[in-house]
């Protein structure tokens, strides 16, 4: 080999090798930065405002998923972006009780992120006490069977003052109130929530003095509080979901935290994927007296949230892909959907790679999502009310068509989701092709439906809300409607609506 070619080799070689470091560091290191710019350590050396753990770590480590992009925030972030909405837009820090101060006193850190464009804030402090017995609610927990026909008053919580607590420095801070009104205003404005548990959660926090602050118990890794409204509806719990991993994620936190339901709703079946998402989960009440966490971090409500939000908002943006807005951030589009869906199918551990597999191989599969009849809380009477009136006709009409479909093969999925373990769900959300159904929560699965899914919603004229579309929109997902006059659904109309779809993927 002469010189000439020996240069251009090497060249060759170290372009390529260039090449793959960069694949490399984005496809892994985005995926991990954990330990950089977005996630601060934990301990008192990486983060000044951290007091040291001394328990065993038990947290769940973050998946690796193909749309995250990191959360740290920056002043690019334009209030009512899709960013704003969707990530992180709590570019308002208001230290209430300074971290700085508290290392050297060894006392409590109080700090609040705001979002001018959700108006809401995620909040957080170090060495907090909560006393559930100045909690008034229900213990929570319990098995549906045992309280049916309890009160929905009695499953929320009211704060007495003191049901949070926070060691200040000085005696003048003695039993004093920690935030006043104004800041009450300022970071947690009403706005349409009738009953603000969260602003009512910080109002009730004190500041004590050394001698008083006394834990029964230490929780030693970063714990989430959260509290449910709509805890057995999959919409709003899909909201509270999504709010309770954006704060991890604003708040830097390396691991998947813990979890405590500051109410007191009994079991449901959504509890699996709260339990697959988070490290561990408690009921405030299950605590035998007053407990201290080392890192406490406090949710925003599920209707401050884009998802609850965007109904009467208009929030104009549309799904790309985290590759595409890595290269071109654009202000009107987003990933962050599919990052969290992608968050949801990961936590189950189903396959989340970036290069999904052709759904076609083994058959199309068109889920049917289907409403049934079952006691979802305490005050249920165990009848869902009917959005398709024909539903069972147009079940059987789409088998008749799909068992002599000769062109590919068509597997109709007969999605009786109220009957399935919310991990088949979402695997039956991820493998189909095409999901169909009346409009009713459980179309809300479908912010873990993979990239190259279609929906197609059937809509009844007594139900004409922009839920799912707009969950598709966000997701960049391709959606279908049937508008109804009525509740009735012509089951040759829903079959030609499908014969074109399936056309669209080559089948």
């Amino acid at each position: 080999m002469n010189k000439k070619h020996e240069i251009l080799l090497w060249i060759l070689l170290a372009l390529f090798a260039l090449n793959s470091i960069s694949l490399y560091l984005y496809f892994s290191s985005s995926n991990h930065r954990h330990g950089a710019e977005n996630h601060r350590d934990t301990t008192a050396e990486g983060f000044t405002g951290m007091i040291p753990h001394h328990g065993p770590h038990s947290s769940k480590p973050w998946p690796i998923i193909p749309s995250y992009l990191p959360w740290s925030l920056t002043s690019s972030v334009v209030p009512k972006s899709c960013e704003a909405y969707f990530g992180n837009g709590f570019k308002r820090v208001a230290d209430v009780l300074p971290a700085k101060a508290a290392v050297r006193s060894g006392s409590s850190w109080f700090r609040c992120h705001y979002s001018e464009t959700l108006r809401s804030s995620v909040c957080e402090g170090g060495k907090i006490r909560m006393d559930p017995e100045k909690i008034r609610m229900s213990r929570g927990g319990e098995k549906l069977e045992d309280v049916i026909g309890r009160s929905e008053g009695e499953e929320m919580p009211e704060f007495e003052d003191g049901a949070f607590e926070v060691e200040g420095e000085g005696a003048k801070l003695k039993k004093k109130k920690l935030v006043g009104k104004e800041f009450l205003n300022d970071f947690f404005p009403v706005g349409d929530v009738l009953r603000h548990t969260m602003r009512e959660l910080v109002r009730s926090v004190v500041v004590v003095g050394e001698n008083d602050f006394t834990c029964q118990e230490w929780v030693e890794e970063p714990t989430l509080l959260v509290t449910r409204f709509e805890y057995a509806n999959l919409f709003h719990t899909v909201t509270d979901w999504y709010s309770a991993y954006v704060s991890s994620r604003v708040t830097g936190l390396p691991n998947r935290p813990h979890l405590v339901f500051v109410d007191g709703h009994c079991e449901t079946q959504l509890e699996e994927t709260w339990e697959a998402l988070f490290s561990s989960l408690r009921y405030a009440k299950n605590f035998g007296g007053p407990v201290c966490f080392r890192h406490a971090i406090f949710a925003p409500l599920g209707y401050e949230t884009p998802l609850f939000k965007g109904l009467t908002e208009g929030i104009n943006c549309h799904g790309a892909s985290a590759h595409d807005l890595w290269q071109r951030p654009d202000d009107r589009k987003t990933a962050r959907l599919s990052e969290f869906g992608e968050m949801i199918r990961a936590a189950f551990g189903f396959p989340v790679n970036r290069h999904h597999a052709d759904k076609a191989v083994s058959g199309h599969n068109v889920l049917f999502v289907r409403r049934e009849d079952y006691l979802a809380h305490p005050r249920h009477k165990g009848k869902v009310e009917s959005r398709l009136s024909n539903e069972q006709e147009v079940f059987d009409a789409l088998q008749r068509w799909a068992s002599n479909h000769l062109e590919c093969k068509v597997n109709l999925i007969n999605g009786l989701f109220a009957h399935m373990s919310m991990k088949d769900q979402v695997r039956a959300i991820q493998d189909a092709s095409v999901i169909i159904g009346a409009h009713g929560a459980g179309l809300t699965h479908i912010v873990s439906a993979t990239p190259n899914t279609v929906i197609l919603e059937i809509i009844s004229s007594y139900f004409r809300r922009p839920h799912f579309q707009l969950i598709a929109q966000w997701k960049g997902l391709e959606y279908h409607a049937i508008n109804l006059d009525g509740s009735y659904a012509n089951p040759e109309v829903v079959i030609d609506r499908l014969k074109k779809i399936m056309r669209s993927l080559g089948c």
